[in-house]
């Protein structure tokens, strides 16, 4: 069985774009081999800045001949029907056999397709894969209709087995395939033949190319980390930096250089931001003072002077960004020290929304909000308000305007310039917080309130302008924002009148389904904590269901109640009341729902249950008010014995209708006292 390598060498791939496409590269060719008639028992895709790399390995050497039978027209059709079934089956009158069906005699066809060479079958799927391949964007170039990322230069595409290697026939915009391929631009720029994946790579390394990207990583990760150890410092950790500058060289070389000492001072993140966005580079701090004072290059070549002309003129480029950072720096800190007021009214003249008003109207909002919350976060209202109309000025800074994503960081910065609170000037940063499932969660009041009005007032806003996610669709991340409030109130532990305050903010009407939204955010949030969709819609049905916090414990109760045998049960017996009552109530056309005395019980299976009931309806109230949900389900979860005794022993149908009707009214009671923790009828079977 032969193995496949395939190799599309092109200029430079986009970084971002070549792990995508080498897993693409993979799924189309082998998808395309499997559906004709081929197998393989290995595939590994790799990519480098000038190469898409396939290796499959245990590639079958055709695919099997295959034998299909097909019916066709009745005997004694017309002649036209059967000459259009022997040209489709391309056969000839006497290869046709006559069977008897159920409508009589009928012409059948035994059609066999002998297999293909998996040479063949490899040249047409990769001309299918490479004309048809979905890259983001893609160029045009010279006068063929060959559409790649950058332009394609040459196919390599063997079959190799230890008899011999073999080249597969492709031909695309006049690019033949071969066996050769070519190493590093520079340092190993001639072509060498190849005869299979172990020889490929081996000789690409020789050519100075390291072909695996986690071995480019590794190689950039451990020379950095100890050239900056020699020297007493600590490379700043970016995975996804790490990955694209490993995407962006063949040969990782790399070089540690130091930040001009005028630029220093500047705040961490914007040189760390500014290297990592201008040029590429990682920041590396000072192991005690943990300042950044150095940082990495990965150059793509060796050099006789070990690189020392590459760094120079690196610094020298890094010199004139950071001058720009430093310039933005110091007339940002002018403007905040001279009150910020250009900022203020700039944003009032920035639109956040067309039909949501300016960036200036959006702040007001999420003030007069965020006081509103104040006293429920535990935060002082005051504070909260002048917090709140600083948080967002900073958008309005030189800074954030050339680091956009420096918003909120810089705020920070401003408002301990200015002699603002610690609390003030943490909520600037924190309000943002949190943006996805993994970032933290602000925990100090001002910074909790200003980040729930944030989200909050988003949400409102744009359900009141009737712009909400659909589908994939989110323009404006309001699902995000959803989750976020979530998470704000879950580690906050708040307790949040939410439909109270979604109402509360003053910007039109909105949708009424706001609330099912946030509702259908927690079901998403429950199940990732392991809670089932059945117990949440089962919480979801009670009372107070605006409070998430109330809804979150009593899912968790109920979920801890449902994996005892006697919760479990408690259900099933819930269950049987609830039908033979609601059977009952529909037959008699009465409801059921008071009466139940003891003293018309003729068994001890009643009486007990009736017992049980009391004792477990005096328990429940109190922890309820409490929101001891988990004692309030455990408690009810003590009737499973009771009710399947009553259950074994009881007919609730008795000759007599008082005592039926005394006994119906004991399921009444039931249902009631099993309804009043969580709906238990939405539960699943």
């Amino acid at each position: 069985m032969p193995d496949l390598l395939i190799e599309l060498f092109s200029e430079e791939i986009p970084a971002g774009l070549q792990a995508q496409a080498a897993d693409s590269l993979k799924k189309l060719i082998t998808n395309g081999m499997v559906d004709a008639g081929l197998t393989y028992t290995d595939a590994a895709a790799f990519h480098t800045p000038r190469r898409l790399t396939l290796a499959v390995a245990g590639l079958s050497e055709s695919s099997p001949t295959n034998q299909e039978e097909r019916k066709g027209p009745k005997v004694g059709a017309p002649e036209q029907a059967i000459q259009g079934f022997l040209r489709g089956a391309g056969l000839i009158m006497k290869d046709l056999e006559i069977r008897d069906d159920k409508k009589g005699q009928v012409y059948f066809a035994k059609i066999t397709k002998p297999g293909r060479p998996a040479s063949e079958i490899v040249a047409e799927v990769l001309e299918a894969t490479i004309r048809s391949f979905p890259w983001p964007k893609s160029m045009r170039w010279g006068n063929g209709s060959l559409r790649w990322v950058r332009p394609l230069q040459s196919i390599l595409c063997i079959l190799s087995s230890d008899a011999e290697t073999q080249i597969v026939p492709v031909e695309i915009d006049g690019i033949l395939a071969s066996n050769t391929t070519r190493g590093h631009r520079f340092m190993a720029p001639d072509t060498f033949m190849v005869t299979g994946f172990d020889d490929y790579e081996t000789k690409l390394k020789r050519a100075k190319v390291i072909l695996r990207a986690d071995e480019r990583s590794a190689i950039i990760w451990q020379e950095a980390t100890n050239q900056a150890f020699a020297l007493g410092q600590n490379v700043v950790e970016d995975g996804g930096l790490l990955a694209e500058v490993s995407g962006l060289v063949e040969w990782p070389v790399v070089l540690l250089g130091q930040i001009d000492a005028d630029f220093l001072d500047l705040p961490p993140e914007v040189l760390k931001t500014s290297m990592k966005e201008h040029q590429k580079f990682f920041s590396v701090s000072n192991n005690k003072t943990g300042k950044i004072e150095c940082f990495v290059t990965v150059a793509n070549i060796e050099t006789v002077d070990q690189g020392a002309t590459i760094l120079k003129g690196n610094q020298k480029v890094l010199a004139a960004r950071l001058a720009d950072a430093k310039f933005f720096w110091e007339n940002d800190l002018r403007e905040a020290n001279a009150g910020m007021g250009k900022w203020q009214t700039s944003l009032e003249n920035v639109t956040f929304h067309n039909k949501l008003g300016s960036q200036s109207d959006r702040i007001k909002r999420i003030a007069a909000l965020a006081q509103e919350l104040a006293p429920i976060v535990g935060a002082d209202a005051d504070v909260v308000e002048k917090a709140a109309l600083v948080a967002k000025l900073d958008l309005s800074s030189e800074m954030v305007y050339e680091f956009p994503e420096l918003q909120g960081v810089m705020g920070r910065y401003y408002a301990l310039e200015v002699g603002m609170g610690a609390d003030i000037a943490l909520a600037c940063e924190a309000h943002y917080s949190p943006l996805g499932p993994s970032d933290d969660v602000p925990k100090e009041p001002v910074s909790v309130a200003i980040a729930l009005a944030d989200k909050l007032d988003m949400l409102k806003g744009f359900w009141a302008i009737n712009e909400k996610p659909t589908g994939s669709k989110d323009p404006f991340a309001l699902r995000r924002a959803a989750l976020g409030v979530i998470r704000l109130i879950m580690a906050n532990q708040l307790t949040l009148p939410l439909a109270r305050i979604i109402k509360s903010v003053d910007i039109g009407s909105s949708s009424a389904n706001l609330m099912e939204f946030f509702q259908d955010r927690l079901k998403g949030f429950l199940r990732d904590e392991g809670i089932r969709h059945d117990v949440i819609d089962a919480c979801i049905a009670m009372p107070g269901n605006d409070d998430l916090l109330l809804l979150v414990k009593r899912a968790q109760a109920l979920q801890s109640m449902l994996v005892t045998d006697d919760g479990e049960s408690l259900v099933q017996g819930f269950r049987r009341a609830n039908n033979i009552l609601s059977q009952a109530e529909k037959k008699d056309g009465v409801e059921y729902s008071y009466g139940a005395d003891i003293k018309f019980a003729e068994s001890d299976a009643e009486k007990m249950l009736f017992a049980a009931l009391d004792k477990v309806d005096a328990q429940i109230k109190p922890a309820i008010e409490a929101q001891d949900f988990l004692s309030a389900m455990m408690v009810i979860a003590t009737l499973r014995g009771p009710i399947d005794i009553f259950f074994e022993t009881v007919k609730i149908n008795a000759d007599s209708a008082m005592t039926r009707r005394n006994r119906l009214n004991l399921l009444s009671r039931i249902r009631n006292t099993c309804l009043s923790v969580a709906d238990l009828s939405k539960l699943e079977g």
